[in-house]
């Protein structure tokens, strides 16, 4: 059995798991540049779960090499078992704030439980305290032409 590959999606959507850390950065490597409008985040803490619905640019389409134009896709972004969340940096009254996902960053506790910091452009952070790894990451819709039409760019 060997590992799977970005060319094997094809167009299918994407939808991923993550369970421990190595899955995490695979995640995060996929979120990276999704932008969001603050209103389309949800902690319902009932269900312990937070849930994110972004514009996620599709890096696994290789727009960066020039191999197809840049697309985005809306993507639900679902962390599982969360204890608590926090903010820093966003004004979470401004229903019109559009933020922009730089990373997710995994930081352990003890027994399995850690911090999942969803790291934000302009020195925001989300803090999410979890249980356990237990991240999903889905495409809900058709890929579409990122407005833009440019790849994110990250100038040293």
């Amino acid at each position: 059995m060997t590992d799977a590959r970005f060319e094997d999606g094809g167009e299918a959507p994407l939808r991923l798991k993550a369970l421990d850390a190595e899955d995490l950065t695979v995640v995060s490597a996929l979120v990276q540049d999704a932008v969001f409008p603050i209103t389309e985040m949800r902690w319902d803490r009932a269900r312990r779960r937070f849930a994110l619905l972004v514009n996620r640019f599709r890096w696994e389409e290789g727009a960066r090499i020039g191999e197809h134009p840049p697309e985005r896709v809306q993507s639900v972004l679902v962390i599982e078992d969360v204890i608590a969340v926090a903010s820093q940096g966003i004004d979470r009254d401004d229903r019109d704030a559009v933020l922009s996902l730089l990373a997710l960053d995994w930081q352990p506790g003890e027994d399995g439980t850690g911090r999942l910091v969803l790291v934000l452009a302009g020195d925001g952070a989300i803090a999410v305290d979890v249980e356990c790894i237990d991240v999903t990451l889905r495409d809900v819709t058709r890929p579409y032409l990122a407005p833009s039409r440019k790849v994110p760019d990250h100038p040293a």
